[in-house]
């Protein structure tokens, strides 16, 4: 079994998790099925933006200086059609968004026009303002032409963006799919429900590492309790069509931390043997049973940690959501660890950072108040210094 106790430094692991990620997958979803995934190939509008001349008020579409006669809502008023043409000298009744006729020339809004007499005229300076400006034309093209890439490679789709991608008329994107991650969890002394006896604790994992995941652009097919067994974990490893298993527990060296002699015993290439962190230094990254392998300690602190100090780069680059990196100021001295990098979660406020309570490695409460993870080299970060941090996935 191939353990590195010193570990890899942790800019060489996370390179190597980067690098370990597979070719881009893409498949073709609806568009409500886009939301929060990421755009495989430029979006090009086959449409003008918006696609027709439309009114910004309620009012009078008008053609000429006026004062306009007003056509009749049972001719061509009250819906004009994409042929219809407004006459020197016409006006027609118009809504926010309605189809402004060809040859309208500005639009005069409602509260500035007073018709007397079928004969629509301006009132005061808005409304000489409004037709010798030409306003209130919302003209065809403005926001995008047709054929322009209005949605690049590789943005995550937003609500937002989705709305755009609609309004250019397609029904279904072409998005990176989502890594399929299968999770082995052991631990004999795991319960997942209830209050647990002296000796046994409860799950820390299941609900948290599914959350965590899709966080990060990734999607569980399937969660496996193997216990601390080797023969099950083995089974466990292998037993989904997982693009990636993610395993909790059993990363250390002692007789009952079986995961990784079940890796090893699939024929593992150990990509991050382990990573001189603290906490979790027993996270590895292998290929093994055909599939990508990332080991997690079981203690909650030390697996999170992990996980987001070598699941998160390997996840940015096979979904192709960027990884949330970002500098902190320190309002205290935070010290280092000789040999190791620290990672200490943080709680930030007023753009300075404090490092949160609690934070042994079984404990959840410090990770619980935390906005981001502080990286702290060997030597340590003064006070007032900035530190470079992961920030956390939720």
């Amino acid at each position: 079994m191939t353990v590195h106790r010193a570990g890899l430094d942790l800019v060489t692991a996370r390179a190597r998790a980067a690098a370990a990620a597979p070719d881009l997958v893409v498949e073709e979803v609806p568009l409500d099925a886009a939301i929060g995934r990421v755009l495989a190939g430029d979006l090009v509008t086959p449409i003008p933006l918006p696609h027709y001349t439309s009114s910004a008020m309620d009012g009078w579409a008008v053609r000429g200086p006026g004062p306009w006669r007003v056509v009749e809502a049972d001719t061509a008023a009250a819906a004009p059609s994409s042929e219809t043409e407004l006459a020197p000298g016409g006006a027609v009744v118009i809504v926010t968004g309605g189809l402004v006729p060809a040859g309208a020339e500005a639009v005069l809004r409602r509260e500035a026009g007073r018709v007397v007499d079928g004969r629509l005229e301006a009132v005061g300076d808005l409304g000489r303002r409004d037709v010798a400006g030409r306003r209130h034309l919302r003209a065809a093209g403005a926001e995008a032409r047709a054929g322009e890439v209005v949605l690049p490679d590789g943005v995550p789709l937003t609500p937002p963006r989705i709305a755009l991608a609609a309004a250019t008329g397609v029904d279904r994107l072409v998005v990176r799919r989502r890594p399929r991650v299968a999770l082995v969890l052991t631990g004999d002394e795991v319960i997942e429900s209830g209050v647990p006896a002296p000796g046994r604790v409860r799950d820390s994992f299941r609900t948290m590492l599914p959350a965590m995941l899709d966080a990060l652009g990734a999607e569980v097919v399937a969660v496996h309790r193997a216990g601390d067994d080797l023969a099950a974990t083995e089974t466990a490893v292998t037993a989904d069509a997982a693009d990636l298993v993610m395993t909790t527990g059993g990363t250390g060296g002692s007789g009952v931390d079986v995961v990784r002699a079940a890796v090893d015993g699939l024929g593992a290439e150990w990509l991050v043997p382990s990573v001189a962190i603290r906490p979790g230094g027993p996270t590895f990254l292998a290929r093994a049973g055909g599939r990508l392998v990332l080991g997690l300690p079981g203690n909650p602190l030390a697996a999170v940690l992990g996980l987001v100090a070598v699941g998160g780069p390997l996840l940015a680059r096979w979904t192709g959501v960027g990884e949330a990196l970002t500098e902190v100021v320190v309002s205290e001295a935070l010290d280092g660890a000789p040999g190791a990098t620290r990672l200490v979660p943080v709680i930030v406020r007023d753009g300075r950072a404090a490092p949160a309570a609690h934070l042994g490695t079984g404990m959840l409460r410090g990770l619980a108040d935390a906005d981001a993870i502080a990286v702290v080299p060997a030597e340590g970060v003064a006070a007032e210094a900035s530190a470079l941090a992961l920030r956390l996935p939720w």
